[in-house]
């Protein structure tokens, strides 16, 4: 019987596990695929809300703890794993924003630095951005990584780890609960017994816990990304315009995105997204379009209500634990929704107040 078995192995189920390891646990993971294959692989990594004024605070709170834990685990995914998820600290550049206003009082708020600058600074650092901008809102802290190596490392990560079991290709179909108790979980490879459960399943954790009678609101939400492949350089730092990126990559490749699509399990991607998403990009860089697209993908992010996750234990059921609906956000969440959610499974003192994110409010 596993200590702790954890549902799903996207980038919160993994960071859940690292973090259990770390306190001498005994965790087995269970993904239906691949991990770190679905949303948490084809998100842009950006580690911050794209615009975080916009946002209420429990998302802030946890983005905010977020922002300062990402360069060390970086630095130590790298040294212990020898793969880089290249975690670049560049800033980001807002070519347009519609609430210039409220970013500024926000940023004056929480002493974020974030500062209207004018056309010569815009080009100074990026002078392949699109002509004719006179201003822009620009943030020097803002990060990013790249999220398919971090997923590579924190699996190569969990799987030196002697206290940890990793069993991918095994798809979990059903919780075992009895008299209000979990007795463990129902697989496609048969019955894994088990004292706690996590259910980390992203787009599909609201459809296992509804198996049980538990209304999780979470829901698929797609989104298609196309990579560009192009020349270091070109682009060097995040550019936003019209709640639409560029992000580069070390090896000069562009990623850009993304779409928002309400329509179900359906992961396929599709032209027209592809067409919007190449205009959209030419507008930030205009040079992309000497460029080919080297790639084109769509994930499925776990939308909830106001984009607040549910983390902790699921009310009724002893033994049972959610991290799940953190929207188009759970990479920029993870370290802090994870560390939240450890924290209350070993009984230590919360790194956030855990209230607003209890599933159905108790």
């Amino acid at each position: 019987m596993s200590e702790f078995l954890i549902a799903g192995g996207g980038v919160i189920g993994m960071m859940t596990a690292l973090q259990l390891a770390d306190a001498g646990r005994h965790v087995t993971l269970l993904e239906r695929g691949e991990c770190g294959r679905e949303a948490s692989w084809a998100g842009g990594g950006i580690v911050s809300p794209l615009y975080p004024w916009r946002y209420s605070a429990p998302i802030s709170a946890l983005s905010r703890y977020s922002e300062g834990a990402y360069p060390e685990l970086s630095l130590r995914l790298l040294e212990e794993t020898g793969i880089d998820p290249e975690y670049r600290q560049r800033g980001l550049l807002y070519l347009r924003v519609d609430d210039e206003p409220q970013a500024l009082a926000w940023a004056r708020e929480v002493g974020k630095p974030l500062e209207r600058v004018g056309a010569e600074t815009i080009y100074a650092k990026e002078p392949n951005a699109a002509p004719g901008f006179d201003s822009a809102l620009w943030m020097p802290t803002l990060g990013s990584i790249r999220n398919p190596r971090l997923c590579k490392a924190l699996r190569a990560r969990l799987q030196a780890m002697p206290n940890v079991t990793l069993r991918e290709h095994v798809e979990v179909e059903a919780l075992d609960v009895a008299d209000g108790h979990l007795r463990g979980v129902r697989t496609s490879a048969g019955h894994e017994a088990a004292e706690r459960v996590v259910v980390c399943g992203g787009a599909w954790a609201g459809q296992l816990l509804a198996g049980i009678g538990v209304t999780l609101p979470v829901r698929p939400v797609r989104g298609q990304m196309i990579l560009f492949k192009a020349s270091p350089g070109l682009v060097e730092r995040v550019v936003l315009k019209d709640g639409r990126y560029v992000i580069p990559r070390g090896d000069g490749r562009v990623v850009a995105g993304s779409t928002l699509e309400e329509v179900g399990f359906d992961q396929r991607t599709t032209e027209t997204a592809k067409s919007s998403l190449y205009d959209s990009a030419l507008s930030i860089v205009p040079a992309l379009a000497e460029c080919p697209v080297e790639h084109h993908w769509a994930g499925l992010r776990p939308g909830s209500p106001d984009g607040v996750p549910s983390i902790g234990a699921v009310p009724g059921i002893e033994g049972l634990w959610v991290n799940a609906g953190h929207y188009r956000n759970g990479l920029v969440l993870a370290p802090a929704s994870t560390r939240l959610l450890v924290d209350q499974l070993l009984q230590r003192a919360p790194v956030v107040d855990p209230a607003p994110y209890r599933l159905g409010g108790v």
